[in-house]
């Protein structure tokens, strides 16, 4: 299992990851490091663990409300797809209405030339 260091907070950490997963896991620790970072320029010192909760459950909510937000959509999405199954549905009604009734046209006017040939 392949082990990376990673710096947040000016602090090194030796993490164990998947094979391959070293530049992803690289990546989040760059993306919490920037937030705390960012934190600590904006509350100031207010403690490192703290500081590190703090950035933590900022993420966390951020997860959650995408969590939330692709739940809406997926939502939606499926309700797009009843109403384009419908749609669907209908036009091909239509489609079945229609060609019956112009089979009935083409038998009528093929009818009115047989009687106006006749006459």
């Amino acid at each position: 299992m392949p082990q990376i260091s990673v710096t947040i907070d000016g602090k090194s950490y030796r993490m164990a990851c998947a094979e391959g997963e070293e530049a992803h896991l690289s990546a989040l620790a760059a993306e919490l490091d920037t937030r705390v970072t960012d934190m600590r320029k904006s509350f100031g010192e207010i403690g490192d663990m703290r500081l590190h909760v703090m950035a933590a459950l900022t993420q966390a909510d951020e997860l959650a409300e995408l969590k939330r937000r692709l739940a809406d959509l997926e939502a939606e999405t499926v309700t797009l797809r009843e109403r384009v199954e419908t749609a669907d549905s209908l036009r091909a009604n239509e489609e079945t209405r229609i060609a019956e009734g112009l089979g009935r046209a083409a038998d009528r006017i093929e009818r009115l030339a047989h009687a106006l040939a006749a006459g």
